[in-house]
């Protein structure tokens, strides 16, 4: 799945992040896959996070992330994606 979200993904693009944290999500932009070391049992990817004055790259999981302004083919392999998770399925 790792290659094919690699292929299918356009980066940068515009999505809200919402994990248990932040339930309602925030606003980020998607640069680009984290290292595969970190993507071991799950798929991540890196998000730029701007708060006020503060704007840093962390890593976020593919689950948690929900496009706004994208292309056809990231949004599907996104959907994709969260398909595959709803499921239950695993690496």
């Amino acid at each position: 799945m790792g290659y094919y979200l690699e292929d299918k993904l356009q980066f940068p693009f515009k999505a809200k992040w919402v994990n248990r944290q932040r339930p309602q999500g925030k606003e980020v932009e998607v640069v680009g896959m984290s290292s595969e070391d970190e993507c071991m049992r799950s798929m991540f990817v890196e998000v730029r996070y701007r708060e006020g004055e503060v704007d840093d790259i962390f890593s976020a999981r593919l689950e948690d992330i929900h496009a706004i302004e994208t292309d056809e083919e990231t949004a599907e392999a996104i959907a994709d994606w969260h398909y595959w998770v709803d499921m239950g399925y695993e690496f």
